[in-house]
C-alpha cells in the first residue's frame, strides 16, 4: 500500500484545521506577585507567544501542501485515464477488487456480487480545491437490473456536510435494496445500530454524508492502487503454495530420518549377530 507522504499523488480526505490557542489573560502587570510565579507567568506568555508563531506555519503549510496536491493531481489524470482504460479489459476487475477489499466484502450481499460482474470501472474525481468534496463515477455493462450505464455519487465536505447521488431507474422487479432488506431481515433481526444493507442501499442513503467511510474507502485505499486488491487471491495462493511445499519437504526430511535411523539399527543388528557367531565358533574350539 502506498505510504501516506504520497498526499500530493493521492486523492486525500478533508484535512481539519488547526484550532487557535487559547488567548491567554495579561496577567504581566499585575502587582504583588511573588519573584517565582511572576518568572512562571512571564513564561507562560512567551510559550503562548511562541505557539501563536507555530500556528501561522503550520496554517500556512496547509495552504501550501493544498497547492502541492492540486498540481500533481492534475498531472495524474491522464495516467487514471490509462489505467481505466487497461482496467476495462479485465473481466470482472470492479467486482474482484471489491470482494477482496474486507470494508467492502462486509457490505456486499449475493445480489450485490451478481450485479458488479458487470461493472466496468471506477473513477474517482476531487473537486477543483480537493477540501470541498468528490465525486465517485461507476460504469457498467448491459445488464437485467437497471437502466443507467453510469451511476454517481457526490459528496460535499464544507460546512454543512452532504452527499447525492444518481437514481437509479431499476428494471422491473430488479430493484436490489428490497432483495437485500427483505434477506437481512430475515437474517438479522437482533441488530441494534444502523448499517447500510447493502452497496445500493449505501449508495442511495444520503443520510449521514460525513461518516460515510465507505466512500472514504473507495477514494483513499481502493482508487489509488486497485491493482494490489485484485492480486490477493494470486498473492494468497502462492503463499498457499509455498507453505505447502514447505510441509513436503519436512515430510521428506523426516522420511529420511526414519529410513536412517532404520538403516543403523539394522547394522546394529547384524553386528550383533557376527559377534554372537564368532562367540559360538570360540566355545566350539575349546570343547574340542
Amino acid at each position: 500500500m502506498a505510504p501516506k507522504w504520497q498526499s500530493a499523488l493521492l486523492p486525500q480526505s478533508k484535512k481539519p484545521k488547526l484550532a487557535p490557542s487559547p488567548k491567554l489573560e495579561d496577567k504581566s502587570a499585575s502587582p504583588g506577585l511573588p519573584k517565582g510565579e511572576k518568572e512562571q507567568q512571564e513564561a507562560i506568555e512567551h510559550i503562548d507567544e511562541v505557539q501563536n508563531e507555530i500556528d501561522r506555519l503550520n496554517e500556512q503549510a496547509s495552504e501550501e501542501i493544498l497547492k502541492v496536491e492540486q498540481k500533481y493531481n492534475k498531472l495524474c489524470q491522464l495516467f487514471f485515464q490509462k489505467r481505466s482504460e487497461l482496467i476495462a479489459k479485465i473481466p470482472n476487475f470492479g467486482v474482484i477488487t471489491f470482494v477482496n477489499h474486507p470494508r467492502v466484502f462486509a457490505l456486499l450481499g449475493e445480489e450485490d456480487k451478481e450485479a458488479l460482474h458487470y461493472l466496468t470501472r471506477v473513477e474517482v474525481t476531487e473537486f477543483e480545491d480537493i477540501k470541498s468534496g468528490y465525486r465517485i463515477d461507476f460504469y457498467f455493462d448491459e445488464h437485467p437490473y437497471f437502466e443507467n450505464k453510469v451511476l454517481s455519487k457526490e459528496f460535499h465536505q464544507n460546512e454543512s456536510e452532504s452527499s447525492k447521488s444518481t437514481e437509479i431507474k431499476w428494471k422491473s422487479g430488479k430493484d436490489l435494496r428490497k432483495c437485500s432488506s427483505q434477506t437481512q431481515n430475515k437474517a438479522s433481526r437482533k441488530r441494534q445500530h444502523k448499517e447500510p444493507e447493502s452497496f445500493f442501499t449505501w449508495f442511495t442513503d444520503h443520510s449521514d454524508a460525513g461518516a460515510d467511510e465507505l466512500g472514504e474507502v473507495i477514494k483513499d485505499d481502493i482508487w489509488p492502487n486497485p491493482l494490489q486488491y485484485y492480486l490477493v487471491p494470486d498473492m494468497d495462493h502462492e503463499k498457499g503454495e509455498a507453505e505447502d511445499d514447505d510441509d513436503n519437504d519436512d515430510e521428506e526430511e523426516e522420511g529420511l530420518e526414519d529410513i536412517d535411523e532404520e538403516g543403523d539399527e539394522g547394522e546394529e543388528d547384524e553386528d550383533e549377530d557376527d559377534d554372537e557367531g564368532e562367540e559360538g565358533e570360540e566355545d566350539e574350539g575349546e570343547d574340542d
